[in-house]
């Protein structure tokens, strides 16, 4: 009796990892070729993916070069760079920090500009930082690198605030051109005065630059057409620094820049071209 015992057990012992086997079989999930794990192995990867790049197809793409310091000296002003030039037709470029309190650090639209933008950004803590670039055909080509960082970059108050005069100066652009490609080209680096508060201090409203435009002005003072624009938001550092690679069309002799902050600040600025002078190479950095 007692064999007939241990002998319906095991049974029923075999029977139930049958069935787990079974159900676990029928649970497994086959990967998804339009949405591809990260390799950088981020927790966040997915939730972001969804939220920024709805149904969007999304393939990982070596092209797509994410220039960051493996280590951040400075949470407050880490540097970084997207740099999407090896493909072609792209109409956005977007940067992620995935484990900052405000992922999304920027988007980038270069109508008339090559597709490569470099700024400064608030880092909380140690992340992947990633840089998406998308096509014509929809496709979102995304890379990214691993910053380590001891945090704190987001919610430390802005250094500006410490100055007694620092809201004489919110919206002063500092900038510089270079042309480049026998004139084809212009290289533009600009600065804008202004705290960038990402809000998490208490008591301190989010205060940042949400948008910048460039615009070529012609001969004759004839506005032209947009080269760029950037929606900023709160991860991009205190007194923001962009540097872009233009393409205005012949007869520019200016470029109009035009901007706003979240409390309806208004920004604006023109930049004379100048003649040739070859352009320093500032695509690793975006320091002072």
């Amino acid at each position: 009796m007692t064999g007939l015992c241990a002998n319906g057990a095991m049974a029923a012992r075999g029977a139930v990892v049958g069935l787990a086997l079974s159900a676990g079989a029928a649970l497994a999930v086959p990967p998804d070729p339009a949405n591809p794990p990260d390799p950088l192995g981020s927790v966040m990867w997915e939730a972001l993916r969804d939220q920024y790049f709805p149904g969007a197809p999304v393939q990982f793409d070596d092209r797509v070069k994410i220039r960051a310091p493996l280590d951040a000296e400075d949470t407050r002003a880490v540097p970084i760079a997207v740099d999407a030039t090896a493909l072609d037709q792209v109409v956005e470029v977007a940067a992620i920090a995935d484990l900052n309190p405000f992922p999304l650090v920027l988007r980038y639209h270069p109508m008339g500009a090559a597709p490569y933008i470099a700024t400064r950004i608030k880092i909380q803590q140690a992340t992947a930082v990633h840089g998406a670039a998308r096509t014509a055909d929809g496709v979102w080509h995304v890379s990214g690198v691993m910053v380590d960082a001891a945090g704190g970059g987001c919610s430390a108050p802005p250094l500006s605030y410490a100055t007694k005069d620092w809201a004489d100066h919110v919206g002063e652009v500092q900038a510089r051109v270079w042309r480049t490609d026998e004139g084809k080209a212009a290289r533009l680096r600009l600065r804008v005065r202004h705290p960038n508060d990402t809000g998490l201090v208490p008591g301190i409203p989010a205060y940042f630059v949400e948008s910048l435009s460039v615009r070529a002005r012609l001969d004759g003072g004839v506005s032209g057409p947009e080269l760029a624009r950037i929606d900023s938001l709160e991860p991009v550092s205190e007194d923001p620094v962009f540097l872009l690679d233009l393409r205005p069309p012949p007869g520019t002799t200016a470029l109009i820049l035009r901007g706003r902050d979240n409390q309806g600040g208004e920004i604006s600025a023109t930049v004379p071209l100048p003649t040739l002078i070859p352009a320093p190479d500032l695509s690793r950095s975006v320091g002072q």
